[in-house]
């Protein structure tokens, strides 16, 4: 019965979510799905399975049973789970519980306390010249 409500419920969602402007209804790779191969969408994109391969769309949330090897390009990117590669984003949430293995290039970023990263998280604005760095400092934050 729960199965049925929530296909209801999403049908619902995308039949008067298109005709009325209301918010869009994201992509779902569930937790027992792997996917070798690339992935582009318009929309937004919700991980909690496995994707090997690259990642391209408006917003990314790879949950906390999800996991990403390849490089990520997306507006926004929630990162819950873990990522193994590159991550090309404008904005840049990492939870306590990701774990993110390579480069982040962000315009902003928000990193939990507890978040495992083991890379260079590198901001894609230019900074003013008082304060830009030679060389960017390897993070390393862990639990």
């Amino acid at each position: 019965m729960k199965k049925f409500k929530r296909m209801f419920y999403l049908k619902l969602a995308r039949t008067f979510g298109r005709s009325s402007g209301g918010a869009p209804v994201p992509t779902i790779i569930g937790e027992n799905t792997k996917i070798n191969g690339d992935i582009f969408s318009n929309g937004i994109l919700h991980i909690d399975g496995t994707v090997e391969g690259d990642v391209c769309c408006e917003e990314l949330i790879i949950g906390m049973k999800g996991f990403v090897l390849g490089t990520v390009k997306a507006q926004s990117m929630h990162l819950y789970g873990s990522l193994q590669g590159k991550a090309l984003v404008d904005s840049l949430f990492i939870a306590r519980t990701a774990r993110l293995i390579g480069d982040a290039t962000h315009n902003t970023i928000a990193i939990e306390p507890g978040a495992y990263i083991d890379g260079h998280c590198i901001r894609s604005k230019a900074q003013p010249a008082s304060e830009s760095v030679s060389a960017e400092p390897k993070i390393r934050a862990v639990k």
